[in-house]
């Protein structure tokens, strides 16, 4: 539950970086759309790192060298 919430309050706080370093105003249509692309791109983004430090742990040799 705790890492549920930390997650959760991760996400939460880095929206709020977005919306405040791109001066977005949430009662604008448009604004809304921006943050939706702005968020979906940074979530991918993260994705995409993820990914990248997996395969670059799965490559890794394991077993030592006899």
């Amino acid at each position: 539950m705790r890492i549920l919430m930390i997650i959760l309050v991760f996400f939460f706080i880095f929206a709020l970086i977005i919306i405040s370093n791109n001066n977005l105003s949430m009662s604008k249509q448009e604004n809304l759309e921006n943050f939706y692309i702005l968020y979906l791109d940074w979530i991918n983004q993260i994705y995409k790192n993820i990914q990248e430090i997996t395969e670059n742990i799965v490559k890794q040799e394991w077993m030592p060298k006899i």
